[in-house]
């Protein structure tokens, strides 16, 4: 029997429900009883039982077969400001304590994936904060050491992650809160460009800077799980409608940090960390640029000690709470936005427009920004005793992100001589979220420190290559995949392998009369089936065009959709085409049938 390991992913997850030795029931009954061992403070409400065990049900009568939605019977974490239906927000303040009646639109695209709640997560109040201490249910600890705070604003999210409670965990991020406790518990942090997942039932903070973010074992995890919950809302008047972005080169130009510019407060592991994730990057093949700090800097300083802290009073004082009722650390914050009028907000405006002109030199010279997600930790004991300064600390390099509408990927980078861990971060403009996804993989597979709890848990290879704008992906379904009959038309027009991965469930796969034997890829609208096994290879954009113009009927190419919600350019086959053909989608794949030694049509 598969034993639940002490850390989820997805694939672990889908072959414990593929083994036939675990149920959705079972699973969540298992991690009750990790919850129940576990920090107190993680959880505001648990999903109780009835509604768990209705959330299941109608899971089973919708796609009764294993696997067969992209996240099926997958349990996660919801961070409560994030609206779940039947369940209490509370935004860690009991006053404004409610029970919505609607799911946020996010929440309700990855239950839709087969995704089911376990519960409402810890913040610090109102999403004030970036240390998991500012909460009347408790501080959640770092799961390595209960001394040290879990970061925060998203605390129980990450802690529920990283010690194994959900496979992933909902978060949000206004200066840091969906990436610093990433750091902390040693699991990834995906922030979005801000608009690519809708904020509608979301407690703003900054509502014109709020994203909601995910935690996930790993990039892959996180990345999937994001295209899945991604999605134009044209009810948010934030939401933003863009295609994804790619860089120009394969190779990348990383921008790293000036030894003048780094500033680790003392903490010297976490310094260390940093210049050994450089080393990485550029092991990797990638090149490094020291850039100016100063326009990112100072941005950072306005989300605080500039007039968007207006906006924090803004959002609160349409909730009905009584000051007494709030954190004295976040009442102090919030109330710092009487101090700002209209002139300021609009000398704030004109700042941040000339600080994003300044950092236009940056993107000029660099792909990627590399930073230090954080640049220390501190013990609860400590926080407690200067909140303010020792918080603001903690968003020494994150919080600029959603001011300048960037994208980020943070990633552990290790653990220090004193068991703690450290991570760093990957910037980029808006929009390029995928394009960040192989780099930010290689990153975290190379510093070999595991995820969460699990230090020495083995990850995932990560992506060969970056995407780029001189290249295009192509998914294939049979004898071109490596090592078969006509893999080496790819390799003759110097095609890269990308990734092995699966379709979504409602693809099956026929066996053509074609010599050489070759399977036809039909997408089966309602079917739920394993998936089929695949792989996607990079072309460059010259050869694409002649390589699909020679593909012979009844094969073509259309978009495929695999397992994340991806849909990618790929190899399918013409309705007509397996007429009378036999099925051979319960193989799961081109090669597994190949491996079982069925005579072939054409053979």
């Amino acid at each position: 029997m598969l034993m639940l390991p002490p850390v989820l992913d997805l694939p672990a997850l889908r072959e414990l429900y593929a083994s036939g030795d675990w149920t959705p029931a079972k699973l969540f009954w298992a991690l009750e009883e990790r919850a129940d061992a576990g920090d107190p403070a993680v959880f505001i409400n648990r999903t109780p039982h009835d509604q768990i065990d209705a959330a299941i049900a109608a899971l089973l009568t919708r796609a009764p077969v294993p696997n067969s939605l992209p996240l099926w019977g997958v349990p996660f974490a919801v961070k409560d400001n994030i609206d779940v239906a039947g369940l209490p927000t509370t935004a860690a303040c009991p006053a404004f304590s409610h029970v919505p009646s609607a799911d946020a639109p996010v929440v309700a695209r990855l239950i839709e994936a087969g995704a089911i709640v376990i519960g409402k997560t810890n913040l610090d109040q109102f999403a004030t904060g970036l240390n998991g201490t500012r909460s009347p249910y408790g501080a959640p600890r770092s799961v390595f050491d209960s001394v040290y705070i879990s970061g925060g604003s998203s605390s129980g999210s990450a802690v529920a992650v990283a010690s194994g409670l959900a496979v992933f965990a909902l978060g949000t991020d206004t200066a840091g809160s969906g990436r610093v406790p990433a750091a902390l518990n040693n699991i990834v942090g995906i922030k979005p460009t801000p608009g690519l997942l809708s904020s509608r039932g979301m407690l703003p903070a900054c509502r014109s800077l709020d994203c909601i973010t995910i935690f996930a074992a790993t990039v892959a995890d996180g990345a999937a799980i994001r295209r899945l919950a991604e999605g134009f809302d044209p009810e948010d008047a934030y939401s933003a409608d863009a295609p994804q972005a790619a860089f120009a080169s394969d190779r990348l130009r990383i921008g790293v940090l000036r030894p003048e510019d780094r500033e680790f407060y003392g903490n010297a592991e976490v310094a260390r960390l940093y210049e050994q994730a450089i080393a990485r990057a550029k092991e990797l093949g990638h090149t490094t640029v020291e850039f100016d700090y100063a326009p990112f800097r100072e941005t950072a300083a306005l989300l605080y000690d500039g007039p968007w802290v207006a906006e924090r009073l803004a959002a609160f004082e349409g909730l009905g709470v009584a000051w007494e009722d709030v954190d004295p650390a976040v009442a102090g914050i919030i109330a710092q936005g009487r101090n700002y009028s209209a002139v300021d907000a609009m000398r704030g405006q004109y700042r941040l427009v000339e600080l994003k002109r300044k950092a236009e030199a940056t993107w000029a010279t660099a792909d990627v920004l590399l930073l230090p997600t954080t640049p220390t930790s501190f013990t609860v004991e400590a926080m407690l005793g200067d909140p303010i300064t020792l918080n603001s600390r903690m968003g020494h390099y994150t919080n600029f992100f959603n001011l300048m509408g960037l994208t980020g990927i943070a990633v552990p980078a290790g653990f220090g001589a004193d068991g703690m861990p450290g991570g760093v971060t990957l910037a980029a403009p808006a929009f390029h979220d995928d394009a960040l996804v192989p780099l930010a993989e290689a990153l975290h597979h190379a510093a070999g420190c595991g995820t969460g709890i699990a230090r020495a848990a083995s990850l995932p290879q990560p992506e060969l290559i970056p995407a780029s704008n001189d290249r295009l992906p192509l998914v294939v379904v049979g004898a071109h995949l490596e090592g078969m009959a006509l893999n080496h038309e790819l390799q003759a027009i110097s095609a890269r392998l990308l990734r092995a991965c699966r379709t979504a469930p409602d693809y099956r796969l026929y066996q053509l009369a074609t010599v050489p034997p070759k399977p036809g890829l039909i997408r089966g609208p309602g079917f739920a089936g394993p998936g089929i096994a695949v792989e996607v290879w990079s072309l460059p954009i010259a050869a694409f065009a002649r390589f699909v113009s020679a593909i012979p009927a009844p094969l073509g190419v259309g978009q495929i959709t695999l397992e994340d919600g991806s849909s990618v350019p790929g190899f399918l086959c013409e309705a007509a085409g397996v007429v009378g053909a036999p099925e051979i989608t319960r193989f799961g794949g081109w090669r597994a049938f190949i491996d079982a030694k069925v005579p072939t049509l054409s053979g």
